[in-house]
């Protein structure tokens, strides 16, 4: 078994007041990929690194298996890792960067042969094998690094940030190597990066990170669709979900694009907020809205009319960017994802926010013009001003 446990880590670093991480506590399943996500500094590379021994916890515990690795160093935790900057050596030939970590460990020649050839064979490397990294492209250093962590036959494979240096189409492909990969071996994996895209498609789970505190794990989907607060929703999906200000007022969400009666699965979900939230911040993706002209039958639709500003064609669909007049909206998740450039500009000072709608490729949107929209008003996301989803059970 090779389940990973860390409970309660704490790091603190010399000379910084804030904790990098704050009391983690999370398991990770025997051959499950599990993604840590959240911007620059919010401590997922720290919990890999103590993870991986490189960093040891101020306080807490990390147990691989069911052995307490807390304080072992690193090459004594049966697991491999694989940086972002590739690490390959460059005076060594492929081969032999694939068989480092064996001949480390004294593996006898003939074992190292077999394995360097498998890891070559199954990540497309068995024609580099004598070249040298200088020789090679960005996507083949990265594959020979993933060789390297895969030979040792780890219990654990420890990723940071493996693809952030590929241009945008060798991630792209690389990424869906990967996934088979990891999923053919189906070696425990410890994933990190900042990129949603990356968490959302390779993770079997995806754990939200936030100024070193866990804020929610859960499957992708789930993180998409029930959100735990409004730093998770704005931080999940690409263009980021649009945040307006609104209103719960004689059973009526009051929104800038109308009035939506509160029943259905607002009703539901919402409980009424109890009469005790009355402004509120509500959430839309962009997918939610569509040009009236091809909006599919919806149940509760709400119609109203914009200005575009702008309009990005994608080829399949076309983003149209137009402004809402939404009043101030005041909440510290909004306020940390804009300085992360992770949701819609909000603009503040303005009392408008900019809104962008992910419609058919075949809408006249354009710039400059009017357009009407509907809105699936079944799929809003309700937020009380201090981040909470108020649509989850616990709310």
């Amino acid at each position: 078994m090779a389940e990973i446990r860390l409970r309660n880590l704490v790091k603190v670093y010399p000379g910084q007041q804030n904790p990098a991480t704050d009391n983690v506590s999370l398991d990770v399943a025997d051959g499950e990929f599990l993604v840590l996500l959240g911007p620059s500094g919010c401590g997922k590379t720290t919990l890999l690194r103590m993870v991986a021994g490189l960093e040891l916890p101020t306080e807490g515990q990390v147990v691989i298996g069911n052995r307490d690795v807390t304080y072992l160093p690193p090459r004594d935790r049966r697991l491999s890792m694989v940086f972002q900057s590739y690490a390959v050596f460059p005076h060594k030939r492929v081969r032999d960067n694939i068989g480092f970590g064996l001949a480390m460990r004294h593996v006898p020649g003939d074992q190292i042969r077999a394995k360097v050839a498998w890891a070559a064979d199954l990540l497309r490397l068995t024609d580099y094998l004598d070249r040298y990294p200088s020789q090679l492209s960005g996507g083949q250093r990265q594959r020979v690094a993933v060789a390297r962590a895969i030979v040792v036959d780890a219990d654990v494979l420890l990723m940071d940030e493996p693809l952030s240096n590929l241009d945008a189409l060798l991630r792209l492909s690389f990424r869906a190597e990967l996934k088979k990969l990891v999923g053919e071996l189906g070696t425990t994996t410890l994933y990190v990066t900042h990129d949603q895209t990356e968490a959302m498609t390779l993770g079997d789970r995806v754990a939200v990170m936030r100024g070193g505190h866990l804020q929610q794990v859960g499957p992708p989907k789930e993180l998409y669709n029930d959100p735990v607060n409004l730093f998770v929703a704005g931080f999940i999906g690409s263009p980021a979900m649009n945040f307006v200000s609104a209103r719960i007022e004689d059973g009526k969400l009051r929104l800038p694009f109308g009035d939506v009666p509160i029943e259905g699965r607002l009703k539901e979900r919402l409980a009424e907020s109890n009469g005790s939230h009355r402004d509120v911040i509500a959430g839309v993706r962009p997918e939610h809205f569509e040009d009236a002209r091809f909006a599919p039958e919806i149940e509760r639709p709400l119609k109203f009319r914009v200005n575009v500003d702008v309009v990005e064609e994608m080829g399949s669909e076309l983003y149209a960017f137009f402004s809402v007049k939404a009043g101030q909206v005041h909440a510290r998740d909004l306020e940390e994802l804009e300085e992360d450039a992770g949701a819609a500009a909000l603009g503040h000072g303005s009392g408008e926010t900019v809104a962008v709608a992910r419609l058919s490729s075949e809408s006249d949107a354009r710039a400059g013009t009017q357009t009407e929209l509907v809105l699936d008003t079944d799929k809003i996301t309700v937020f009380a001003p201090d981040g909470r989803n108020l649509m989850r059970a616990e709310s």
